[in-house]
């Protein structure tokens, strides 16, 4: 099949769900334009500030839900079971599943003074609920920290031609903010610098590569990564954290454009298999299929970020959709494309296999197709562009989710300071970071990521129960996930069990009960609906 044809169908129906369902999905959550949202009412110059324009918090929202997640799951999973389940899952999930679930719960926290969602669940279920969900969240979120700080360090080591762009974005980033807020200056005209010094960067990059010869590359990295992230977390959020996101979503957008017009322009065939197998030595088709592409096409880490730092920056209630369900679909859009460029820029399975295997895992599957479609007009940078735009995606979440730790430790233990609650955030991830424990507790992330986004789920349709609203297309999903959820820890348990890995069976079975506790304590409200 020829990859056009694919992306003519996945653009008509991606566009069909946000011009069509899209309107049934704001009538329901009642966006209303003159209510005064929290950035507005509550501002504190720190963490609740109004964005000056719409397309800026966009850029921070997408750049901080996209990860590495809608890159790397797809290619491993249509490396297992076929470009096809993998698509279709991508395709379906986005529309019905992730779009809903992060702009339901943009919505619900926008309502609720822009609390967190694991919060707002102590108001709507119960405040044992609250407690467990801001507990696992919290500890789910000293995890990514962690791993992507590792991640992210390894790979200045290996590319040390991406350390000036990456890094050199942050001064640039305060630039950009301290022209935007402070001295008022035209956005595009901002932007435009902006990016000419990214440019800039990145051949500056190129021709001086950065390497660290005076003590381990990696751990000085981490050193600096961990730094970057407690000034993130702790300065105005329109300083540095907003803008570098805004400015490094534009590197995100460009690949999206780059690897899309690559196809365009060499209408590749797909030549690896539609279907593999339902049964792999990573599981079944369900529950692992969903759990492993996870955030391409719902992730409950999108949750965190909209009822994290968005919600606090949101001026006005009509942009919510835009930003909520619309950087989802471009997220799906990018999780096509992976998808896309793996499956035509690999000649075979085995082909693939065989760069999966020893030749950088699915970064390098991503690099080498993404390389192959785009080395006509991109030439000598292909395969460099695609891995600092998976850095990129790396160092915003890094950032955000050090921020967001910040706001769920103040929730939890209703602290205020936010230069303590933000130390103890970074040197607890510091702490898993060094001393490589992440290693042991990374297996059961995705299947976590995923019981976050059914548990999310569950707050959206209680908010919706409370509100008198419809919630069927909120509930359908939250069965759904919970569901696979719960199959892919159960999978998981067996598989932990005969490794006799007795640390991952324990958090296993916690994750379990922590899902069958959270059903059980909105019972009430899923009798009310079925009396209703």
């Amino acid at each position: 099949m020829n990859a056009l044809t694919i992306i003519f169908i996945v653009f008509f129906l991606f566009l069909s769900a946000y011009l069509f369902y899209g309107k049934y999905l704001k009538r329901n959550f009642d966006i209303d334009p003159q209510r005064p949202t929290p950035a507005c009412v509550k501002k504190d110059g720190v963490d609740l500030v109004a964005s000056r324009h719409w397309t800026i918090l966009f850029g921070h929202h997408f750049a901080s839900i996209a990860g590495a997640g809608p890159i790397l799951g797809p290619i491993i999973a249509l490396s297992l079971w076929g470009w096809g389940p993998s698509l279709l899952w991508i395709v379906l999930g986005s529309i019905l599943w992730g779009g809903v679930h992060d702009f339901g719960a943009l919505i619900v926290s926008v309502r609720n003074d822009a609390r967190s969602i694991a919060d707002i669940s102590g108001d709507l279920i119960s405040k044992r609920t609250k407690i467990f969900f801001s507990s696992f969240v919290f500890l789910a979120l000293i995890l990514v920290i962690a791993v992507f700080a590792v991640l992210s360090a390894e790979t200045f080591v290996v590319q040390p031609e991406i350390v000036f762009p990456s890094l050199g974005l942050i001064p640039l980033a305060i630039l950009v903010g301290f022209a935007l807020y402070r001295l008022r200056l035209n956005q595009f005209f901002v932007t435009l610098l902006g990016l000419i010094g990214l440019v800039f960067f990145l051949f500056l990059g190129n021709i001086f590569p950065l390497k660290i010869y005076f003590m381990e590359g990696k751990n000085f990295w981490m050193v600096i990564l961990f730094l970057y992230c407690y000034f993130a977390s702790i300065l105005p959020v329109n300083l540095l954290l907003q803008p570098r996101d805004y400015l490094s979503s534009f590197l995100l957008f460009f690949g999206l454009i780059f690897g899309y017009l690559g196809i365009f322009i060499s209408s590749p065939k797909i030549n690896l298999p539609f279907f593999i197998a339902y049964n792999t030595k990573s599981g079944y088709l369900w529950p692992m299929l969903f759990v492993t592409i996870a955030c391409g096409a719902i992730s409950g880490f999108h949750s965190l970020i909209s009822s994290g730092t968005t919600s606090k920056q949101l001026s006005n209630e009509k942009d919510a959709f835009k930003i909520g369900y619309g950087a989802m679909l471009t997220e799906g859009l990018l999780a096509v494309m992976a998808v896309l460029v793996v499956a035509t820029g690999f000649s075979s399975q085995k082909d693939l296999n065989n760069v999966l295997a020893n030749y950088g895992g699915p970064i390098g599957a991503f690099g080498k197709g993404f390389g192959k479609l785009t080395g006509s007009f991109l030439f000598g940078y292909r395969e460099g562009f695609a891995i600092l735009i998976l850095n990129a995606f790396i160092l915003t979440t890094l950032d955000t989710a050090t921020r967001i730790g910040r706001y769920l430790f103040s929730e939890l233990f209703r602290i205020k300071n936010r230069y303590l609650s933000t130390l103890i955030v970074i040197l607890l991830s510091a702490l898993l970071s060094f001393t490589g424990k992440w290693e042991k507790l990374w297996p059961i992330f995705g299947a976590s990521n995923q019981l976050v986004a059914g548990l999310s789920l569950i707050v959206i349709f209680s908010w919706l129960i409370l509100a008198k609203k419809k919630s069927y297309f909120v509930l359908l999903p939250a069965i759904f996930m919970l569901f696979t959820t719960l199959g892919a820890l159960f999978f998981q348990f067996k598989k932990f069990f005969v490794e006799k890995n007795f640390l991952l069976v324990s958090i296993d079975f916690i994750l379990i009960l922590l899902a069958l506790f959270v059903v059980w304590e909105a019972r009430k409200l899923f009798l009310k609906k079925g009396n209703g």
